[in-house]
């Protein structure tokens, strides 16, 4: 059987390329654990396509309730988005205002929803805890800067939506006082402390949430990708090395889904680049000079959004978004446009070597929540996806919730618009074409 996977990027957004300059790849063990690839015939109870943050924690929560649970991925634990974001826990997860998620699915379910959020910080601050994983935790919560003088409205109305969600103190900074927090930048007006979430190391976290479960009995078989799956009392993934067959079914695959693995995919979620890049270690005297030494993980007011946050080893990390296509030129113009951006947020810094740039997909859908629920006409599967760039809580946590349905024993917060079949994509297989025209609309707003 040959890979006829229908994605919607060049074959260069799922190939090794995008991420050979990786930063977390340093952390991987030189000998780390070898997981097969899947050979002949192998029954389970709990099948599941992709070894991510979501993937892996299904798997361990079906492996507390003594689940047989098998784990395939295309490639490898940590090969995805889980091993290659920004490292950012906080609440989030919809591209929707809370007034949005309001009037489109009513009170009493976006009461459900925020709880959500807050539950899935609190579900990852848990599995590190209870897994004892060492994952250089830093930050107190997060910061949200006004890249405009006329978004610092924009950046205290979201605190008081902050405070009205979770009844928590949010700490607004106007201009001086970021400087005097260690947060100096001439992009920046005005930003506020949110206390919920922190950061984290990516690569750690999912090599950790790998190893707990193989130690439960979880099977995990890597570069088997499924080609096709069958069902009909049960459930047969095919790879080009053998089968997979199983009772019930759990896809986390997230951005790079395919429209017909399975077919009720089909249009329904968007994968959309992110990218990073990372200095070389910045000395004591450079980070006094730009004013910038605080550990805080922040986001930008834009559209676009960057995305930074000084590491433990005193690099920065600086994400963006707004790149279209995944090719060598693409790349090379994502890069240059990453660096004039850091260099206009830290001018004191425009020398400062950048040893690392890569880049991945994340995920949205056209409701712009995320979905964690039933497949539609594939009775005994589910799926969880989607999660708008905020996967490093929302994925960890909607794999827990669609494990709990599929063993009917659900007892975390889950917000039915969360449940919902996910609408179409206008364009259909050519829905990236929607992209450019609304990154440049995005663009046009983030300078006004």
């Amino acid at each position: 059987m040959s890979v006829v996977m229908k994605r919607i990027y060049e074959p260069m957004a799922y190939g090794a390329q995008p991420i050979e300059n990786c930063y977390w790849h340093g952390f991987m063990p030189d000998n780390g654990p070898h997981y097969p690839s899947v050979s002949d015939e192998i029954n389970c109870d709990f099948a599941i396509i992709g070894a991510g943050y979501t993937g892996l924690s299904a798997a361990l929560r079906l492996a507390k309730h003594s689940a047989d649970v098998v784990v395939v991925d295309a490639n490898a634990p940590g090969w995805g988005a889980s091993g290659r974001n920004g490292g950012l826990v906080s609440v989030g997860g919809s591209k929707l205002s809370d007034k949005q998620i309001v009037a489109r699915f009513g009170q009493e379910d976006a009461r459900t929803y925020f709880a959500t959020e807050r539950a899935a910080v609190d579900f990852v601050e848990g599995l590190i805890v209870e897994l004892s994983l060492d994952v250089d935790r830093h930050s107190k919560g997060y910061t949200f800067a006004a890249h405009s003088e006329t978004a610092v409205s924009s950046v205290k109305d979201y605190g008081a939506q902050y405070q009205s969600r979770y009844g928590l103190d949010c700490e607004f900074l106007d201009k001086s006082a970021m400087a005097e927090h260690g947060m100096d930048s001439p992009e920046f007006h005005g930003a506020v402390n949110l206390p919920i979430g922190f950061a984290l190391n990516p690569m750690k976290f999912i090599l950790g949430l790998a190893s707990a479960a193989s130690s439960a009995g979880v099977r995990i078989f890597a570069n088997s990708a499924v080609q096709d799956i069958e069902f009909d009392d049960g459930f047969s993934l095919h790879t080009a090395s053998g089968i997979v067959r199983a009772k019930k079914l759990v896809v986390a695959t997230n951005g790079y889904s395919s429209d017909d693995v399975p077919n009720a995919f089909a249009s329904r979620y968007m994968p959309v680049q992110s990218n990073i890049m990372v200095t070389r270690p910045l000395a004591d005297d450079e980070l006094t000079s730009q004013g910038w030494w605080s550990e805080q993980m922040v986001v930008d007011t834009r559209n676009l959004l960057h995305y930074f946050r000084l590491l433990p080893d005193k690099r920065m990390l600086f994400g963006l978004r707004g790149s279209v296509r995944a090719s060598v030129q693409n790349m090379e113009k994502t890069k240059q446009i990453a660096r004039a951006d850091f260099d206009r947020l830290f001018p004191k810094w425009r020398k400062v070597e950048t040893d690392h740039f890569w880049s991945g997909l994340i995920c949205m859908s056209r409701d712009l929540v995320p979905f964690a629920g039933p497949i539609e006409g594939m009775d005994g599967a589910y799926a969880a996806m989607a999660y708008h760039g905020n996967g490093v809580s929302m994925a960890p946590y909607c794999g827990a919730l669609v494990a709990d349905m599929a063993l009917g024993n659900q007892t975390m917060p889950h917000a039915q618009l969360m449940q919902k079949k996910m609408r179409k994509f206008e364009l259909g297989p050519l829905r990236r074409n929607l992209l450019p025209p609304a990154f440049a609309w995005y663009k046009l707003l983030d300078r006004i």
